[in-house]
């Protein structure tokens, strides 16, 4: 084998880049580690030359015979010092029907009052069994994803800089179980009663194969108002599908709606609240026809169904896409595990507006990777390509959670829109219906001035690029008692306030002011 075949084989070595971080705090063992790998790597490569001169490296015997060798050496070395490279990492087993177990992770909010404290925890991000699930920011909350061998470490490392924290969970596993538990009895009649016309509930969070046969049920139920679209692929090849509602099937002059739902996997709220405004609309018509017959909605519950199925069967916090061509090469197995991290893209990072500036990552194996380029995944490239194809949509919104916010451009700058003080009107009478309901809190504001910068994101492609005026991301409910684990009992008021506040913007566009 060439050398050149040699080295590409060695990419996937680059997950341990965060070990040599010269801030890391938690990578001594995992440098060690890796030190070891590199060690035993150039003795077997030394060996190889010696034996079979200058003209040829390797054959595919001796990668063979390097492949159980190094097995040898890594079983050894776990035996002796633990997890082998990744101290606080979960344990990702090769069998990829294998769950990815949470036992005794914990979740800790921490809250840096200075700029320093900000900074500390800013140059935690990466670290092996640490998961930021927002960015660090002065006087504002974050949540971290902590792995059990690094619980009391990171206490202590926060009590040291002198960092509050609260404890939001101690075993998220636990959790996990309770977010969505089998099916009581009584539930299960609920259930199997409505199966009779599709197998949806409000209830509970439901498999990608049961919002599918719902979209289904509702195009056969209301033919006349309901087209069923298939835009395009997800990168394992299911079918990304948008509901279109319009009393004229026909060309229309009415202005249009776009909501999107669950780009990030791990929010299954999103689908959930889509797929509740979809029964409002189709199967309580007589109710809304107001909005019905003034706007055409065009509502994905699923934007990325990929993902949305790895949380259901693997890992249950997983963000990204489900695409495998940012993955370690495959030669790279030999000397470093594939590590599952570095498959997928943050969706919502992959728009072509801004593309892989602030909140965006360069990092195959990080949560917000933007991907190779704009529009290099499916989905993005399937929403965009289809959004541009419509004519008069007035307003955007895409559905994720948590944290009850209502954002919108920029996310990318600090500076606002020219029209800011227009979205700011609607948007607050779109909060204000939502509080009514059930007197849940939306905070209204960029990104950037709420949350943090973020680049490539849709709601700014969407008034950037495709020119729609009213584009809103929707961080839904709750603020971090339960965050991504929203039970499912919650669905259902979720979802009531939500439509709540999205027909306030769906009225203002049918007034045709703008």
């Amino acid at each position: 084998m060439e050398l050149a075949a040699l080295i590409a084989g060695l990419q996937g070595w680059r997950g341990g880049g965060d070990c040599w971080k010269p801030q890391s705090v938690f990578g001594q063992q995992c440098r060690k580690m890796l030190l070891l790998r590199w060690i035993l790597l150039v003795f077997v490569l030394v060996v190889s030359v010696s034996s079979q001169g200058p003209r040829q490296w390797a054959t595919p015997r001796d990668i063979s015979m390097f492949g159980a060798v190094f097995q040898w050496f890594e079983a050894a070395v776990e035996m002796i010092f633990g997890y082998f490279y990744n101290p606080g990492s979960k344990r990702r087993s090769t069998d990829r029907s294998e769950r990815v177990s949470y036992k005794n992770y914990q979740v800790l909010r921490v809250r840096p009052s200075t700029q320093e404290a900000r900074d500390e925890l800013q140059n935690l991000i990466g670290e092996p069994g640490l998961e930021f699930w927002s960015l660090p920011m002065k006087n504002r909350t974050t949540d971290i994803l902590v792995s059990p061998d690094l619980a009391e470490y990171m206490k202590e490392y926060l009590a040291d800089k002198d960092i509050g924290f609260t404890v939001l969970s101690n075993n998220l596993e636990m959790d996990i179980k309770k977010q969505n538990p089998k099916t009581s009895k009584f539930t299960g009649r609920l259930e199997e009663k409505s199966a009779r016309a599709h197998p949806l509930t409000w209830a509970r969070y439901h498999r990608a194969k049961d919002i599918d046969a719902y979209l289904e049920y509702l195009a056969a139920l209301e033919p006349k108002l309901v087209s069923l679209i298939t835009i395009g692929k997800s990168s394992e090849g299911r079918p990304l599908k948008v509901v279109k509602i319009s009393t004229n099937k026909k060309r229309s002059e009415k202005p249009g709606i776009w909501i999107d739902a669950g780009m990030h996997g791990r929010e299954w709220i999103a689908p959930a609240v889509a797929l509740f405004m979809l029964k409002q609309l189709v199967e309580n018509y007589s109710t809304n026809r107001a909005v019905v017959d003034s706007v055409d909605w065009y509502i994905m519950p699923l934007a990325n169904p990929d993902g949305y199925e790895y949380t259901h069967n693997t890992d249950r916090f997983w963000r990204k896409s489900r695409s495998k061509k940012n993955r370690p090469h495959e030669m790279g197995r030999i000397f470093w595990d594939e590590d599952e991290r570095c498959g997928g893209v943050d969706l919502n990072r992959n728009f072509d507006f801004h593309w892989g500036e602030a909140g965006a990552s360069d990092n195959a194996c990080g949560p917000t990777y933007a991907g190779p380029r704009p529009f290099s995944e499916p989905e993005t490239k399937a929403i965009a390509d289809f959004i541009l194809e419509q004519e008069g949509l007035k307003a955007y919104l895409t559905l994720h959670s948590y944290s009850q916010m209502w954002l919108l451009p920029w996310g990318y700058t600090r500076q606002i829109a020219k029209d800011h003080d227009d979205l700011m009107y609607v948007g607050r009478r779109a909060i204000e219906a939502l509080q009514k309901v059930h007197g849940t809190i939306y905070k209204i504001g960029s990104s950037p001035s709420l949350l943090y910068p973020t680049s490539g994101s849709s709601d700014d492609w969407a008034k950037g690029r495709a020119g729609i005026k009213y584009s809103y991301t929707v961080e839904l409910r709750d603020r971090g008692t339960y965050g991504f684990l929203l039970p499912g009992s919650q669905i259902v008021p979720t979802g009531r306030e939500t439509f709540a506040a999205v027909k306030v913007i769906a009225k203002h566009i049918a007034k045709g002011t703008d």
